[in-house]
């Protein structure tokens, strides 16, 4: 199976932008979309997958991404700039963490911990959220340029939706790790926007 494909690199990108999404409803609202948070929660736990679509268990499941991916592709003004903001720390924090072979083990320790976690409590229990936040409070947000979430005091200052949202951030950066696997680059993005644009809509048109 092709691996860098269009599709894949399309999946991948409505991966990201799910998760900042989530982060940005969580930051602003306290609240997020079940399907689509449980969805990136169980991506992260997914080391090994048979394909780009498995690791988000369908397309199905990315139905927010894909719908905030093709609002934001639509036009040439950036619609949500500060979702536009947490993909693109998304990708570039994933890049630096790609040189950094101590901390990509540290993750993965983490990440086999969680899988046992929610094998014994459940995938969005609190202890594996609070145990993913500080996976990436321990070793992402130690790199420069730290993301910084902007949104309601009330909501950040919350340790179970500031959990949620740490969660959602190492989310962000698997499927931008998958971006990259899949031949993702940023000069892609610009010069094959109107491919990615087209596939987009085919892949719409498959979602429930």
């Amino acid at each position: 199976m092709q691996l860098k494909t269009i599709t894949n690199q399309t999946i991948a990108l409505a991966g990201i932008t799910q998760a900042a999404t989530l982060v940005q409803q969580l930051a602003t609202t306290g609240k997020a979309e079940s399907v689509a948070l449980e969805t990136m929660i169980s991506s992260i736990l997914k080391i090994d997958s048979d394909s780009v679509l498995d690791i988000y268990d369908g397309l199905d499941n990315l139905k927010l991404g894909l719908e905030q991916l093709n609002t934001q592709m639509t036009g040439y003004k950036i619609t949500d700039s500060q979702q536009a903001r947490y993909c693109a720390a998304l990708v570039f924090l994933e890049n630096r963490l790609a040189k950094e072979p101590k901390m990509l083990n540290t993750i993965q320790i983490g990440i086999i911990k969680a899988q046992a976690q929610s094998e014994q409590f459940g995938l969005l229990h609190e202890n594996v959220l609070a145990n993913l936040a500080d996976v990436y409070q321990s070793t992402l947000s130690t790199l420069q340029p730290r993301i910084m979430v902007n949104g309601n005091p009330d909501y950040l200052g919350r340790t179970d939706i500031a959990n949620k949202i740490r969660a959602c951030l190492l989310a962000g950066i698997r499927s931008a790790l998958l971006w990259r696997q899949c031949g993702g680059t940023r000069w892609k993005f610009l010069f094959f926007r109107k491919k990615m644009q087209t596939e987009l809509q085919q892949l719409l048109k498959q979602v429930q």
